[in-house]
């Protein structure tokens, strides 16, 4: 008999407690940004790791309440560097004013790329959030460690969401620091030609085979049985793409009919989020020669 398959659950009950400093485990604390939203739930989870020193991850968007939130949650600690998980701006805009109240160094995986060359015809849907112009102090690469106030974090590459996104994970415990690779309360936005879902599922692959079980995303809660979630999540994708052949079978050729009959009770503020990571399942599925795309007229048709 074949194994049941994980149920995919999202827990949206989850209080931020914007702006203040809540502790997480030992040496690990966050703060929520007050920017929240349909694509930020209820803001950007901003953490801070280490004790007596400290690393801030994802410092988050560019407003000065958060601004004076993380600095007085430092609270006059040494900050030894500013981490991102990635480069989208939710995550990345503060980092700059951050570096000049502390003195820390920001490094993450390199500047803001596209997973792939961008054709002359393709949406951008993100091109205006992701931060093109910031550059690194160092860029972290797959397997670097950096030990702060008596912990040790690892750099995992988990690309997907967009090309140059990281996870952290902290020596000697259960937590994986995600960003926006997993989240709890929602599945995750991939908007090709920033994003790949090729890279995707593969990043998931990958850190369900880590030796992590705790998450901590940027959006919404903990996730407490992390790979558990995570292969609900791979198998809630697979399913989106036997879902998307099904329909093209069945006469559903293009991506507006397809998003009429795979999404119908997506909410009508995320109808951008559904058709962009559509696309990108489209893309995933042409890539494998599952489909094939012939662009006239009125617009592409997809067939098997």
């Amino acid at each position: 008999m074949a194994p049941a398959r994980e149920v995919l659950r999202f827990n949206t009950d989850f209080d931020p407690q914007t702006g203040a400093l809540v502790t997480v485990a030992p040496g690990i604390g966050r703060v929520t940004a007050p920017n929240a939203g349909p694509y930020t739930f209820t803001g950007t989870n901003s953490f801070l790791i280490g004790e007596n020193s400290l690393v801030v991850v994802d410092p988050g968007p560019d407003d000065a309440t958060h601004l004076g939130a993380l600095l007085g949650a430092v609270g006059g600690r040494k900050v030894e560097a500013i981490l991102l998980t990635h480069t989208h701006k939710d995550h990345s805009a503060l980092a700059t004013r951050l570096k000049a109240a502390t003195g820390a160094p920001i490094w993450f995986g390199g500047q803001h790329r596209l997973s792939r060359p961008a054709g002359f015809l393709a949406v951008r849907a993100v091109k205006r959030s992701s931060d093109w112009g910031l550059m690194p102090d160092e860029v972290l690469d797959d397997g670097d460690t950096m030990s702060v106030g008596g912990l040790t974090l690892t750099v995992m590459t988990t690309p997907g969401h967009c090309a140059n996104h990281l996870a952290f994970s902290v020596a000697g415990t259960p937590y994986l620091i995600v960003g926006d690779h997993v989240m709890g309360w929602s599945t995750t936005m991939v908007a090709p030609p920033d994003g790949s879902m090729a890279q995707y599922l593969d990043s998931l692959e990958r850190v369900i085979t880590a030796p992590f079980t705790h998450y901590l995303p940027a959006h919404g809660g903990a996730i407490p049985e992390g790979r558990k979630y995570t292969r609900a999540l791979l198998a809630h994708r697979q399913e989106r793409n036997n879902e998307i052949l099904v329909g093209i079978s069945s006469g559903a050729n293009t991506a507006s009919k397809l998003l009429a009959r795979i999404y119908q009770d997506v909410p009508q503020s995320l109808k951008l989020a559904a058709r962009v990571t559509l696309n990108a399942h489209l893309e995933y599925l042409i890539g494998r020669g599952d489909i094939v795309a012939r662009r006239g007229l009125f617009g592409v048709r997809y067939s098997r």
